[in-house]
């Protein structure tokens, strides 16, 4: 399909709730599809529709180490998450050339629309749970550094818009 360009922070549609997915149709197909691509072109392990300048609740994940194991999502929301916290360093194409460590919890249960439109409920753990939550975010309007102290944000869009601006 198709590498799209991703949204440059602070576009207002990254801030913006994307509207629930009705049902899986081939528009919708096609919209992971070029998610797939544009994740696998970064090369990064998730990727929510809303990055992409499309506001639904839709999104990819592949944190596996050979690829090719992505899971789609329509209306993800979590069940459970684990006491137990993960921290990792996390980063965004749409604010390129940053990234902080962030804590979230190791492990989370999730329902969502699968491909085929039935809905499933799959533990993610890890890798694949950071980055299951950090989707989930994107949909919800929030980026990483929505987790961050607002001093260490506002470094962190400095520093963005410096590398932007060459």
């Amino acid at each position: 399909m198709t590498v799209r360009p991703c949204l440059p922070y602070p576009d207002k549609r990254l801030k913006t709730k994307a509207a629930p997915v009705e049902a899986i149709t081939d528009e919708v197909r096609a919209v992971w599809q070029d998610m797939i691509d544009t994740m696998e072109d970064m090369p990064g392990v998730g990727m929510g529709a809303p990055q992409i300048g499309v506001l639904l609740r839709l999104a990819v994940v592949d944190a596996s180490d050979a690829r090719g194991q992505v899971v789609r999502m329509a209306n993800p929301e979590i069940l459970h998450a684990s006491v137990q916290l993960r921290e990792h360093e996390e980063a965004s194409p749409n604010l390129p050339g940053v990234s902080a460590v962030i804590k979230r919890p190791r492990a989370v249960t999730v329902r969502y629309m699968d491909e085929h439109g039935e809905t499933v409920e799959k533990d993610f753990v890890g890798l694949w749970a950071t980055s299951v939550q950090h989707q989930i975010d994107h949909l919800n309007g929030k980026l990483f550094i929505d987790h961050l102290s607002r001093a260490k944000r506002d470094i962190l869009v400095r520093r963005a818009k410096k590398l932007r601006a060459g």
